[in-house]
């Protein structure tokens, strides 16, 4: 984790290197697989120019994580004469926790929601959208800041960048595949060689990109929902008022159900690095949410502000 005064939290650690270590070894295993299948057909050389060129997007999209995340939202830099309430809101916040201090960006639209992203404390970018402007009170803003600002000191943003592209990657390769493999099946290599068992090796392609896809889906939704209980503890003990993050809570969960369909699912790319999930109601959705049940976190938060009473008594 990087330096600052935001609490340690081992098990995050412990999480985003278990997490980085299986998706590396996942992504090893899967492409030597699909090279030995394709291999067995004279395709590997497809393989290994469709990996290198996955990791290179996957490299460009951690190098330019935070642009890609600005362009998708529509969000724009604001300077402290544009904003001087949230650039001042964020002083105070950074000097508190003693880490740099990140771009401040705002996007323009109804959706209440806040997100962090950045391959580091240095290149990272805070933005929060209009809506939650308008539905926030300042305390409850500020709780929202400080659990945005806690995933950048934990660089758990940059796990989360990396951690998702690992599919982008898998899914370039598996189409790779099934190109190579449909041409085989359809005749393409040679119309004097059997290929009866092309079959049984695409299968085997199709089966294990299944498998890869599964496990790094399973991997980065654990992660990320420990992330958030990780950044909601943080930000509480922080600012010191975890009933202002909870009231802010359910305010943006509340504000979800007042959303168009079209504008949530607009911005359901970009859910995994919200504070809330852009969700309206239990849904399936809420089954592979990248995001812990608002109970939960609202239990958290109540037994912090409980812990913190106490401690004031």
């Amino acid at each position: 984790m990087a330096h600052s005064r935001f609490i340690k939290d081992r098990g995050l650690t412990a999480r985003m290197t278990l997490t980085m270590f299986l998706l590396g070894a996942l992504f090893v295993v899967f492409m030597v697989t699909l090279m030995a299948v394709a291999g067995s057909y004279g395709g590997s050389g497809l393989v290994i120019i469709v990996g290198i060129a996955g990791i290179a997007m996957a490299f460009w999209q951690w190098w330019s994580s935070d642009k890609v995340a600005m362009r998708a939202m529509r969000a724009r830099e604001v300077s402290p004469q544009e904003a001087p309430e949230l650039h001042g809101m964020i002083d105070r916040l950074c000097a508190m926790a003693d880490m740099p201090k990140p771009r401040v960006g705002i996007a323009d639209m109804d959706l209440p929601n806040a997100f962090a992203t950045g391959r580091s404390p240095d290149r990272a970018v805070v933005c929060v959208t209009t809506g939650i402007l308008r539905t926030l009170n300042a305390e409850e803003l500020e709780g929202v800041l400080a659990h945005e600002l806690s995933h950048v000191a934990h660089r758990d943003v940059l796990v989360m960048t990396v951690a998702s592209s690992a599919g982008i990657v898998a899914g370039m390769i598996t189409q790779s595949v099934q190109y190579g493999g449909l041409s085989l099946l359809s005749g393409g290599r040679g119309r004097n060689n059997n290929n009866g068992g092309a079959l049984p090796l695409y299968l085997v392609a199709i089966v294990v990109s299944l498998v890869v896809y599964a496990v790094s889906f399973v991997l980065t939704r654990m992660l990320s929902r420990y992330r958030e209980l990780c950044a909601d503890r943080a930000g509480a003990y922080l600012t010191m008022k975890p009933a202002a993050l909870a009231s802010a809570l359910q305010k943006i969960t509340g504000e979800m159900s007042m959303i168009p369909q079209k504008d949530l699912r607009a911005s359901a790319a970009q859910n995994a690095f919200f504070i809330a999930p852009a969700i309206s109601g239990a849904t399936l959705k809420t089954l592979s949410s990248t995001h812990p049940p608002l109970e939960k976190r609202l239990e958290q938060l109540a037994r912090i502000q409980g812990e913190l009473g106490r401690q004031m008594g």
